[in-house]
C-alpha cells in the first residue's frame, strides 16, 4: 500500500460561503483559513494535520481529460467523520439543533459501530460514525496489524437510499 491516509477531499459546491459556513457551524470543522469566492479549506480533524476538506467553486485540475461529459463530471458524495462514543450524541444534536434533519442511527454490526446521517446544502450525505469502545483498537494496534501485512479491506455495506430532507 502507497498510502498513509487520506491528505484532503474537495467537494464541488455551488455557493462557497454558504457552504463554508455550513461546515464550519453545523459540522463543526475549523477552518484553515477565510474562504472566498472559490475556495474554503477546512482541517478534517486535528487542525494542522494531513486530513483536510476543500469546498470548491468551478473547474478541478484535469477536469478536461475526465471520461465523462460536462455537466456529468462531479456528483454528490458520501463521506463519513468518526466521532468517538463520548461525543456522539452531542454531535447529532449539534446538527439537528442547526435546523437540519439527521437519520439514524444506523447499526452497522459489519463494522461494529452506530452512524447518524444527514446533508449538506448540496445534497452530500455526511455520516457521523463511531465505533463500539470495547472494539475498537487502539492506534498503535492498527499500525501494529498494518506492519505485518495484515488485510486491511472490510466488506461492502449497502444502506437503503436516504431521502434529502430539504
Amino acid at each position: 500500500m502507497f498510502s498513509s491516509g487520506i491528505s484532503e477531499m474537495v467537494l464541488v459546491v455551488e455557493d462557497v460561503k454558504a457552504a463554508a459556513r455550513f461546515y464550519e457551524e453545523v459540522v463543526g470543522l475549523t477552518p484553515e483559513k477565510e474562504a472566498d469566492e472559490e475556495w474554503a479549506w477546512f482541517w478534517a480533524g486535528t487542525p494542522g494535520e494531513a486530513q483536510r476538506i476543500a469546498l470548491r467553486k468551478g473547474p478541478l485540475f484535469f477536469e478536461e481529460y475526465s471520461p465523462l461529459p460536462d455537466g456529468e463530471r462531479w456528483g454528490r458524495v458520501h463521506y463519513a467523520f468518526e466521532v468517538s462514543r463520548e461525543r456522539l450524541l452531542d454531535a447529532v444534536e449539534h446538527v439537528r439543533d442547526n435546523g437540519v434533519e439527521v437519520y439514524g442511527p444506523v447499526r452497522l454490526d459489519w463494522m461494529e459501530a452506530d452512524s447518524y446521517y444527514f446533508y449538506d446544502p448540496d445534497g452530500n450525505l455526511i455520516e457521523w460514525w463511531s465505533q463500539d469502545a470495547r472494539h475498537k483498537p487502539r492506534r498503535e494496534e492498527r499500525d501494529a496489524r498494518r506492519d505485518v501485512g495484515w488485510p486491511q479491506g472490510k466488506p461492502h455495506h449497502k444502506m437503503s437510499a436516504l431521502a434529502r430532507s430539504w
